[in-house]
């Protein structure tokens, strides 16, 4: 579609952050039409350019994590600097950083100095313990976020240490909740002087270790009302059964999620167990979760017995809730993901073609969409600075003096 017709065109974003809340924040603001300009520093640029796979030296994570981003090098040490991020934000929407707090404020770019500048900026700050409070300047990174907002204390199994997801998965809840706060605080800027407070920005303010906590479901009053400390339970859900992962002859895993009534009695009789379809205790979930034991070791003697893909055919035709632990080779042949357009095709620098994800979430009117990949480091700066009315020869002695 014509990017000018996304939701989110019109908008600009400036992106003082690095790595991971910060630039995934960004990307998804970019995905659905936000003009977004990167500042990195000169000397390297963002660090996830050299995160995990490398590809003629620049990291595969980093093509997709800055796509439609334009990429200005800025030495913020520099006042001459400086100056160029309080021009860009006196015409942007919103900055998104997410460095420790008071850095920003060291340099004379905090909300304060910032806001004074634009009183309309929205300000997305992502850090590992919020802005205020007697941790807020500890650094903290997404592992730290997942710790200290109980995630990790519930993931693995009751007779081994924490575990943490595959991914970093603190960082990335943190970067989707502020991209909803942003939008709320546009929303509320969009409604002008209704409420009397209308019409100025306002800082969003979130904290990794709370963006975690928040999805922690019933933890605080389960613990206050009942004393009760959610523990690690493995692949099960104590109160939610059955619903657990299961191996089958070949060697691969099944998840297979039965706890709706109904779903419950289709799988017993899918796997030759009508015994307990029709038990009478077993006709509600509070029932089932007494005896989960003796019901996972029932599906356990199913799922052993036969190979995957015969285990998958049965609980399909049952309609029974059920999917294979998919690798990613598993995501690039399914059928699911491609008729979702969820995996796109795009072309490396050197011509060569490769895949990235696809983009969520999916709007039938204005959908978000890949208009370039993540840029090389000051890629766009000449660009930018001659729009902000620079000469070029003022670029050439910013340049040679090192400010950007």
């Amino acid at each position: 579609m014509n990017p000018s017709n996304k939701p989110l065109a019109g908008l600009t974003v400036i992106e003082l952050g690095s790595l991971i809340a910060g630039p995934f924040a960004a990307r998804i603001l970019a995905e659905f039409g936000a003009a977004v300009i990167k500042i990195e520093s000169p000397d390297g640029g963002d660090p996830l350019r050299m995160w995990r796979k490398l590809y003629e030296g620049t990291s595969l994570w980093w093509y997709v994590q800055s796509r439609n981003k334009k990429s200005l090098t800025v030495n913020l040490k520099h006042a001459a600097g400086r100056e160029i991020v309080h021009k860009l934000v006196a015409e942007a929407d919103i900055v998104v950083e997410n460095f420790r707090p008071g850095v920003l404020e060291k340099l004379g770019l905090g909300w304060d100095a910032l806001s004074a500048i634009n009183p309309g900026l929205v300000m997305l700050r992502l850090s590992g313990f919020g802005q205020t409070g007697p941790m807020a300047q500890q650094p903290g990174f997404g592992a730290i976020g997942e710790s200290m907002g109980g995630l990790r204390y519930v993931t693995g199994f009751p007779d081994r240490p924490p575990v943490k997801t595959g991914i970093s998965i603190g960082d990335s809840i943190a970067a989707l909740w502020g991209v909803i706060g942003t939008l709320m605080a546009l929303r509320h800027k969009e409604r002008g002087d209704t409420d009397g407070k209308g019409g100025r920005g306002q800082v969003v303010d979130v904290a990794l270790y709370e963006a975690v906590f928040a999805m922690m479901e019933s933890l605080v009053p389960e613990f206050d009302v009942c004393g009760f400390v959610r523990e690690r339970t493995g692949n099960i859900m104590p109160g939610i059964t059955p619903s657990n992962t299961h191996s089958t002859r070949d060697g691969k895993h099944v998840t297979i999620g039965a706890n709706g009534d109904a779903i419950f009695k289709r799988l017993m009789e899918a796997i030759g167990r009508e015994d307990l379809a029709k038990d009478p205790e077993l006709t509600d979930n509070a029932g089932r979760d007494a005896r989960r034991s003796e019901l996972y070791a029932a599906i356990d003697t199913w799922t052993t017995a036969h190979d995957e893909s015969a285990v998958l055919a049965v609980l399909t035709a049952a309609e029974v809730p059920a999917s294979r632990v998919y690798s990613v080779a598993d995501i690039f042949a399914d059928p699911q993901y491609l008729a979702r357009q969820m995996i796109e095709s795009a072309t490396l620098p050197d011509g060569r073609p490769f895949k990235i994800p696809g983009i969520v979430p999916k709007l039938s009117e204005t959908p978000g969409s890949t208009e370039w990949l993540g840029p090389a480091l000051g890629e766009h700066t000449d660009e930018t600075l001659l729009r902000l009315g620079y000469s070029t020869a003022e670029i050439s002695a910013l340049r040679d003096a090192g400010s950007i």
